[in-house]
């Protein structure tokens, strides 16, 4: 009869381990990821404004007005949840508000401000997996769907023009 030995190694403690260690996005690259979205959706929301402003009347403006209530709820996510994160939020408007109000044309404008709509997309899809946080991973799904259903609806206006 041989007597029961204990076990060599303790029990799995990764629940434990660090989120870096685990392949999870550190607190500091959220707060960088997250200042980098809401730079760029106040650049966006500020686009959206302007041109809703400058579109009264066409087919574009109800879009653009939609838009910019968008952008400006997603400013407002971003900023919850920098604050919940106890990380301070960027001031900053990203450089795409210049480059996007520079060009004159209404439909060229709003083909742009889709590829920057494309551009939160794909960050999002890559940070995504990293986000260990369930409420936070809540919000920027929320989020990528939404620009997702924006792209959307942007490519139908610019197609029946």
């Amino acid at each position: 009869m041989t007597a029961e030995r204990p076990p060599s190694s303790p029990a799995c403690l990764a629940h434990e381990a660090d989120d870096a260690y685990m392949g999870y996005a550190t607190r500091a690259e959220l707060a960088a990821f997250l200042n980098e979205l809401l730079e760029a959706e106040r650049a966006g929301t500020r686009v959206a404004l302007r041109s809703a402003e400058a579109g009264q009347g066409t087919p574009y403006a109800e879009l653009l007005r939609d838009v910019h209530k968008d952008e400006a709820h997603w400013c407002a996510m971003l900023l919850k949840q920098l604050k919940r994160l106890d990380q301070p939020a960027s001031t900053k408007v990203g450089g795409f508000q210049g480059k996007c109000l520079a060009i004159e044309g209404m439909p060229e404008r709003l083909a742009f401000l889709n590829r920057g709509q494309g551009w939160v997309v794909r960050k999002l899809k890559e940070m995504l997996p990293k986000v260990r946080d369930d409420h936070l991973h809540s919000d920027l799904s929320a989020m990528l769907k939404s620009h997702e259903t924006n792209i959307q609806r942007t490519n139908d206006v610019l197609q029946r023009r």
